[in-house]
């Protein structure tokens, strides 16, 4: 049992952003089963506390469902298909961009899904709207990470089974899907997937254009995690730093370099198509990723 323990204890470290985001969808997920199992409370009532609210003023008295409503899913399809696609698109993320870049379109995009559900169902008249309940589920962050991708490399291309499309009609594909499903049961749910893929779209070409529209995002996100690590009682010891070069010291002169050479590579697949690349780029590329 030990040695079981630290198999797992070990793997969950290697595990990188996206895929430490999905154990704690299926870890939730699990958590609101066993709640009915031993409760016998309705399975739509087990998460309650992450949903995000229809009403304003319920909202107010719980703003943390903002962000926490992403991680709640009832059905397991549903847990199933996003953290499906989540896995596949984190793949090309982690390799293409830096981990906490990449965390910044994901919550952003789920900020901002709940943002817009939020503003249409309390601003729209109801006479307009389909009935919707609390709001639920990854999708506005899932959205926003696939439409990032299609805006940013448009002209990549990727395999459906025999046939090679590019990223921009994945993206008008799924933009087409969700302006239909505005029309069905499940109106809540896409308002929130718009608010994603706005998002998305928004952050890939601004970031074409050398604006990065998370930063302040990523220093809120730090200072709110911040808050919650314990100060080490210990001492820190600073060491000499090594010559400046330029005002700077080596290791911030390398990983300036380093990201000047990622964002010439990724405009020329974002120009070009990832096959455009050499092998030392694919290889530079694959090194900076990990």
């Amino acid at each position: 049992m030990t040695s079981l323990t630290q198999d797992i204890k070990e793997k969950l470290k290697h595990l990188n952003v996206f895929e430490k985001i999905i154990a704690i969808n299926v870890g939730v997920f699990l958590i609101g089963w066993l709640i009915q199992v031993f409760t016998n409370i309705p399975r739509a009532n087990t998460l309650t506390w992450l949903e995000l609210p229809k009403p304003f003023f319920d909202f107010l008295t719980k703003p943390w469902s903002i962000i926490t409503y992403g991680f709640a899913h009832y059905g397991l399809l549903h847990l199933v298909f996003n953290m499906f696609v989540l896995y596949f698109i984190s793949r090309s993320m982690v390799n293409l961009f830096p981990p906490k870049q990449s965390l910044s379109i994901y919550f952003m995009g789920i900020f901002s899904g709940g943002l817009l559900f939020l503003l249409v169902y309390n601003v729209v008249p109801q006479s307009l709207l389909v009935n919707a309940g609390p709001l639920v589920g990854a999708s506005a962050g899932v959205n926003a990470l696939l439409i990032f991708l299609c805006a940013y490399m448009p002209n990549r291309e990727a395999k459906f089974f025999a046939i090679t499309i590019k990223l921009w009609h994945i993206g008008l594909a799924i933009v087409i899907i969700d302006f239909i499903g505005l029309f069905g049961i499940n109106q809540g749910g896409k308002i929130a997937h718009f608010g994603g893929s706005i998002l998305g779209y928004l952050y890939a070409t601004q970031l074409l254009k050398g604006n990065d529209i998370g930063k302040g995002f990523s220093k809120f996100m730090d200072g709110l995690t911040s808050v919650f690590q314990s100060k080490s009682p210990l001492k820190t010891v600073h060491k000499n730093r090594k010559k400046p070069f330029a005002g700077h010291n080596k290791e911030q002169f390398n990983e300036f370099n380093n990201q000047k050479k990622i964002d010439l590579i990724l405009d020329k697949i974002s120009k070009s198509g990832y096959d455009s690349l050499t092998e030392e780029e694919k290889a530079f590329l694959f090194k900076a990723g990990k």
